[in-house]
């Protein structure tokens, strides 16, 4: 046999001009195999064997360009450029240790060799006489500027006697602490010692769900880290606080992430890694991040004055259920309630009253209470806003200067639903309450009606209603008795309502709650 390749025109079902005996997909499937078995349908190598038809450069070059479309999209750019930016956070917190008055429970006596083994090779403590006891915590942070101010969560530093921070480089450098806002569980600290360190940029925008994330931190303690993931979510409430506005991801977050960056594929600081949701202790892939719109806000007071203050018009809010909706005539369950303004309050001076509801601030629509609690406080005292309210079925609008938030008082927003978990379109039974006259019932004070006995099964039951409840207006109206209370809920049924709105108060704090009426 010589070394001349195979002419494949000298075969009749491939001839020129001919048409083939095999159609296009049979010939496909024998090219496919053969090329399967290492034949090279060109021709045969100098030595009989199959030729390699990748060796000449045009293939090669070819093979080459498949394999790098054909390789996943890495991060290494990103993260080579990130990382030097983020630091690990080490801090000590003395605790004060109560008294122990007797030892027989110690194993060891004071200052014998056992003891001193313990002590030396990392064994607990035992202390004697009270005193103080110091406490090693470890987190997460990093640099936004060149000249050594990083950012970490408030829960990582707050109480520290001594801050050091690790850079990714090794170095170890002192820290101090500038201010801490528990509310938004973030701190700015300062880095001594440099004047040159890289930092990252916290982002303009916010990002959209599906878009790329990694979490930068020091989990257990192992050094720079790096996970990947998507945000899942935006908006979410894990309960910490009036404010909470989280971004969830999924990229693994585990101890020692606290305090960390969360960047988008652009390098920019888009969240602050704050929580996981986690019930074993270990990443689940749910975790949050402030967003960085409010890390900028804090950290802005934070390093001008060392604490936040918020804006307050002095309202305790609820949101708009579907069944408030109803009984107040609105088209969707949206604003903010006002459950009772604050006595000498920026709203009470302002007109607004219990009933009213908040839509839009400066013309931005609210869409529940707790955005009207973030809006509120993300704006610095002094600040004159316009309110569009809804006042007994009118809208008018509002001009107020918003005051400062006191210390222990929270622009709170109470989300309960107040039980509102019975079947809709279903026939309710009576309210199942009885009530007396407020001013009959010790310490009951002189408005509205006490709540004295709840049906179990009744819709007041299924609303939250208890004993010692004070009911103070029904339908907008005020009552002083029972028969206030039945009249009113009378006109509400012959005005065809599903249902009637109470304002409530419980333990001192006002509420409204929405109250399925029977049919017939």
């Amino acid at each position: 046999m010589t070394d001349r390749p195979t002419d494949l025109s000298s075969f009749p079902s491939f001839r020129p001009g001919r048409r083939s005996l095999l159609s296009a997909r049979k010939f496909a499937l024998m090219a496919s195999v053969v090329a399967g078995l290492g034949v090279a349908v060109y021709g045969l190598g100098p030595s009989g064997g199959p030729a390699n038809v990748f060796s000449t450069p045009a293939h090669a070059q070819v093979n080459n360009e498949v394999s790098k479309v054909q390789q996943p999209i890495g991060f290494a750019d990103i993260v080579e450029r990130v990382k030097p930016s983020v630091i690990s956070v080490k801090v000590n917190i003395n605790e004060k240790v109560a008294k122990d008055d007797g030892d027989d429970d110690l194993p060891f006596q004071p200052g014998s060799p056992m003891e001193r083994f313990f002590r030396r090779f990392g064994g607990p403590d035992f202390p004697r006489g009270g005193g103080h006891r110091v406490i090693t915590g470890q987190g997460s942070g990093f640099f936004i500027s060149a000249d050594g101010y990083a950012v970490t969560n408030n829960h990582v530093v707050d109480g520290a006697s001594k801050v050091e921070v690790t850079a990714d480089d090794g170095k170890i450098y002192k820290a101090k602490v500038i201010g801490t806002d528990a509310r938004t569980d973030l701190a700015l600290i300062k880095v001594e010692g440099g004047s040159n360190f890289p930092f990252a940029k916290l982002a303009d925008g916010k990002p959209r769900i599906g878009d790329w994330v990694l979490a930068v931190g020091n989990p257990f303690g192992l050094g720079g880290t790096v996970t990947a993931g998507i945000v899942s979510a935006m908006g979410r409430d894990i309960g910490n606080g009036p404010y909470d506005d989280f971004i969830q991801i999924d990229a693994p977050v585990n101890k020692g992430n606290s305090g960390g960056p969360a960047f988008n594929t652009a390098g920019d600081v888009v969240g602050v890694n704050t929580a996981i949701y986690s019930p074993s202790g270990g990443s689940v892939g749910i975790a949050f991040s402030i967003p960085s719109a409010t890390v900028k806000s804090v950290v802005a007071q934070l390093k001008d004055k060392g604490s936040v203050s918020r804006g307050w018009i002095g309202v305790q809010i609820q949101p708009v259920t579907q069944d408030i909706a109803d009984s107040l005539g609105l088209k969707k369950a949206e604003g903010a309630l006002v459950a009772e303004p604050q006595k000498d309050g920026p709203a009470s001076k302002a007109g607004i009253e219990s009933g009213d509801v908040i839509t839009k601030v400066n013309g931005e629509t609210v869409k529940d209470a707790r955005e009207l609690a973030r809006t509120i406080g993300g704006l610095p005292p002094g600040t004159a806003v316009k309110l569009d309210v809804l006042h007994k079925g009118e809208d008018k609008v509002v001009n107020l200067t918003l005051g400062q938030l006191p210390n222990q008082v929270e622009a709170k927003a109470d989300d309960s639903d107040n039980g509102n978990t019975s079947p809709r379109g279903t026939d309710v039974p009576k309210l199942g309450l009885t009530v007396a006259p407020a001013a009959s019932v010790a310490g009951a004070g002189k408005e509205g009606v006490v709540v004295t006995d709840v049906d179990p099964k009744s819709a007041a039951a299924d609303r939250g209603f208890k004993e010692g409840d004070v009911i103070l207006e029904v339908a907008g109206k005020t009552v002083a008795n029972a028969g206030d209370v039945r009249e009113a809920i009378n006109t509400a049924r012959n005005d065809n309502k599903n249902s009637v709105l109470m304002r409530v108060k419980t333990g001192g704090q006002s509420r409204f709650v929405a109250v399925p009426l029977a049919k017939g």
